[in-house]
């Protein structure tokens, strides 16, 4: 099975174990997402200046900086999936951002309409604004069950799973395993801290007994550690020790599969 249609089933399945207000909730964010997308590429299709700068601040990125624009892209559909807020440090500039809307469009329209840019640069904003135009007027109409915003989640869904075999095509992280990254440290501050009742209790990175009733860190999986000792651990790596639970990271790449992977297992939760 092809990736996107791989990537897209695995996302539909992680959907279909939502409850209705869950879904109702996602289905209205998406479409406020969307929504903005659209105003955004319409102003930018719409103004020459605008167009003209976007399309000269892509042509002087590199394939790697490409990438990462659509990797950010990616991350912010990712938190809208996983109901997870994004840290700070991936927010996107308004020029990136328009970088990535122009740049999913150009390669929307190389799929399915190179015609429109064999012409020259001066007609390609014309010929982009047709096209989008013609495509709100035809959003994909897939079925999925009986949910209302289908309209919405379906091209919704197809954007990710585009995004998400773009990345992994240009091996930067996408649907591979990534390396090691530092836990943010924004994650890191909101680990809380408990008193040890139990006696027999090993923290895994010193190999020492912790002493009831010391404060000692707990991670989201629930191991226990030394603050002293994990500290330093997730100041270079964000996984468990024990079980290796990914916490947030300030890497975008880290982040995008970290999130897949809390959409897998979801996903198989319904199998």
């Amino acid at each position: 099975m092809p990736m996107e249609e791989t990537s897209t089933s695995t996302i539909m399945a992680a959907l279909s174990t939502l409850s209705p207000s869950q879904f109702s909730d996602l289905t209205h964010s998406i479409l406020s997402a969307t929504l903005h997308h659209h105003r955004r590429l319409a102003s930018l299709l719409s103004s020459p200046t605008l167009f003209s700068l976007t399309l000269h601040n892509l042509h002087s990125l590199s394939l790697p900086q490409k990438t990462l624009l659509i990797a950010r892209h990616l991350l912010s559909s990712l938190h809208l999936l996983t109901a997870t807020s994004p840290p700070p440090s991936t927010a996107t500039r308004q020029r990136d951002f328009d970088a990535a809307l122009l740049l999913l469009l150009l390669c929307e329209t190389h799929n399915h309409n190179p015609h429109a840019l064999e012409a020259p640069f001066s007609q390609w904003r014309i010929n982009l604004r047709t096209i989008f135009s013609d495509s709100l007027l035809t959003l994909s109409s897939a079925p999925f069950g009986a949910c209302t915003g289908s309209t919405v989640l379906i091209p919704f869904v197809e954007t990710v799973a585009r995004c998400w075999r773009l990345v992994g095509a240009l091996d930067c992280g996408g649907g591979k395993e990534s390396g090691e990254v530092a836990a943010s440290a924004r994650a890191v501050v909101a680990l809380p801290s408990v008193e040890v009742r139990a006696g027999g209790i090993e923290c895994v990175i010193c190999r020492e007994e912790m002493r009831i009733g010391r404060d000692v860190c707990e991670l989201p999986c629930q191991h226990l550690f030394h603050w002293m000792c994990i500290l330093p651990w997730l100041g270079k790596r964000n996984t468990c020790p024990c079980c290796r639970f990914r916490l947030p990271s300030d890497d975008v790449f880290g982040e995008i599969q970290r999130l897949w992977e809390v959409l897998v297992k979801t996903a198989a939760k319904d199998s």
